[in-house]
């Protein structure tokens, strides 16, 4: 079987926002050069949230503000370039273009809110990951679909190392 093949589907009860943290922990501690991360869901979801702790744990411990308005933060960590797109405001897929999402998927980690606005413009090897809003003010639950080698490295999650209380 070869890496395009294999996939896994995850889903995690996040009860509050340090699992979240925790989530965003372990994906940082298996992500390289080169990989995308595409976080999606409704306003509100956590995205961000996701993020900041993705980003700080490799080593940010600066304010790691929402690019919603400047559209990328890019991010100099000891595990290399991070780059954060908020893609919200972009109004054509076409226009990610001239934010230089070629270069930072060349250079880092590459981390997508809103990734559905790059249309067909959004890399195929990727992790994907949906938060929606729990039962509870704070819950979330995430699932993570993923394909060649982001589903070898995401065994260890999937076999029992998921984020909890």
């Amino acid at each position: 079987m070869n890496a395009i093949s294999r996939s896994i589907d995850l889903r995690l009860d996040l009860p509050h926002q340090s699992a979240t943290a925790a989530l965003a922990e372990a994906l940082a501690k298996l992500a390289r050069t080169g990989d995308v991360i595409a976080l999606s869901g409704e306003l509100g979801s956590g995205k961000t949230t996701l993020a900041r702790a993705f980003i700080g744990a490799l080593g940010i411990a600066e304010e790691v503000p929402s690019p919603t308005f400047s559209l990328v933060q890019t991010y100099e960590t000891r595990h290399g370039l991070v780059s954060h797109f908020d893609l919200y405001r972009l109004e054509r897929p076409e226009d990610a273009e001239e934010l230089g999402l070629d270069e930072a998927l060349a250079d880092g980690i590459v981390l997508i809110e809103w990734p559905e606005r790059l249309g067909p413009l959004l890399p195929r090897e990727r992790l994907e990951v949906r938060l929606a809003i729990g039962a509870a003010p704070e819950r979330r639950v995430a699932a993570l679909n993923a394909a060649g080698d982001w589903a070898m490295r995401l065994s260890s999650l999937a076999h029992g190392s998921k984020p909890h209380d």
